[in-house]
């Protein structure tokens, strides 16, 4: 005989409150740890070439652009390893602890970047730092996003997983406005030569402020019920690796595969246009991270109706719709950028969030209905971070390498174009998943 948990029935009004605290806490968390990653993610593609690769930079600019987005690249390849820790820590101590410990973590990280010297006051030491803030940073996203996720998910009402699931995924367009809205202030506010000198440190210090709100926010929704009986599923469940690498390989494949072409795009749009726009195409700085903040609103709105939409159709076709869009802006969408006006370029930005969007809406709820209850936590943290790796790790260093080599942006175009269908060839692969038991059954 099998008892269902309580996880696939929890769906009365008695939980409302309890679902809008754990929402609000998955939303803030993925938010300060988003806009941390992008804060970097964004300054690197104008700024900290010349500041933490001097030499490098006078020498042969196009090379220390390229080195500095591998800097981006570089945090992505710490990601599994914060997975696993996650994972098996998740179980053993709660979410809890692990959610604000890699808060914490990611927090510390970027604000001691905004204090670093730079290699005029320290030479060499500047970048080596550099990339060991980063790979702090990478390890903690790998371990944040998969608790966040599931806390989500597996408190939701079984017809509207995608719906709770979209809240993590839209930290990401919420960190970027907060990113972007506050570069462009500082652009705007400031001189270029004093934004240079200090002011591209103010972001990254702001995170201190963030942190600790965000621990508030995280350790009130903690001591929630629905908190607490999260913390009983976990002491029950194992998760161990050997049992998720024995048995659940193909799962960890296919969301691996899902994930690469919606990262590598989103990549573009974090890090790569603002380069393009301002360094090749010459563009002015504060219109380019203006037009990029718009755009990021629309991520928000239809990541929301990604994870909407997969529970009314399904999370494959959701998917698909949404990397059929991507895939036919492509070219388009490169020929609007490269007209040099504003208005177009904001124009082929926003489109393309709306299969960034639908691409993303649905996977939390889809990667926790790929796993059992027991691999779940490791699996679709790993999963995750894989597809990162093969997606937008080194994507915008692959887009400049591209637009260097064949002097045409098309070429890039076509390299999203390819993820896009890998991606879609996993999807059709997972097969649909709405609507599966997500809880710990208990066998006599």
């Amino acid at each position: 005989m099998t008892t269902p948990s309580k996880v696939d029935t929890l769906a009365g009004p008695s939980t409302r409150r309890e679902e809008r605290k754990v929402l609000a806490g998955t939303l803030v968390g993925t938010t300060i740890e988003w806009y941390d990653f992008f804060i970097f993610a964004q300054l690197t593609a104008t700024l900290l070439s010349p500041l933490f690769l001097a030499p490098l930079n006078e020498s042969n600019p196009g090379l220390a652009q390229i080195l500095s987005f591998a800097l981006i690249g570089i945090s992505f390849l710490f990601r599994p390893l914060g997975a696993v820790i996650a994972g098996h820590l998740g179980d053993r101590l709660g979410r809890k602890a692990m959610l604000v410990f890699t808060l914490v973590m990611m927090g510390a990280a970027t604000a001691l970047i905004g204090m670093l010297p730079t290699y005029a006051q320290i030479g060499a030491w500047a970048p080596v730092l550099l990339i060991l803030l980063r790979v702090i940073q990478g390890f903690s996203a790998g371990g944040e996003w998969g608790g966040a996720a599931l806390m989500a998910v597996e408190h939701a009402p079984v017809n509207r997983r995608g719906l709770f699931g979209a809240y993590p995924q839209i930290g990401v367009p919420v960190g970027m406005i907060l990113a972007t809205g506050l570069l462009f202030f500082l652009n705007t506010g400031m001189s270029k030569e004093d934004f240079a000198a200090w002011g591209w440190r103010v972001p990254f210090l702001l995170s201190i402020v963030l942190i600790v709100v965000g621990y508030l926010i995280r350790r009130a929704v903690a001591e929630s019920p629905v908190f607490q009986e999260m913390a009983q599923r976990k002491k029950e469940s194992k998760a161990p690796l050997g049992e998720l690498v024995r048995n659940h390989k193909l799962p960890v494949l296919y969301s691996t595969l899902i994930f690469i072409g919606n990262n590598a795009a989103g990549y573009l749009l974090i890090a790569f246009f603002i380069s393009y726009a301002t360094k090749t195409l010459k563009m002015p700085t504060p219109q380019i991270l203006l037009a990029t903040t718009l755009a990021s609103f629309g991520w928000l709105i239809f990541t929301l109706v990604g994870g909407w939409l997969s529970d009314r159709i399904g999370r494959v076709k959701t998917f698909l719709i949404g990397y059929a869009i991507v895939f036919a802006w492509m070219i388009p969408m490169f020929a609007l950028i490269d007209t040099k006006d504003i208005m177009l370029y904001g124009v082929a930005l926003f489109v393309l969030t709306i299969g960034l969007g639908l691409s993303y809406g649905p996977m939390s709820a889809m990667y926790a209905e790929m796993f059992p209850a027991e691999v779940r936590y490791s699996g679709i943290s790993i999963g995750y971070a894989f597809g990162a790796i093969l997606g937008g790790a080194f994507a915008a260093t692959i887009a400049e390498s591209l637009l260097q080599s064949t002097k045409w942006t098309g070429s890039i175009g076509i390299y999203i174009m390819v993820l896009c269908v890998i991606s879609a060839v996993g999807v059709v692969l997972a097969k649909e998943t709405k609507g599966r038991p997500l809880g710990v059954s208990s066998h006599h």
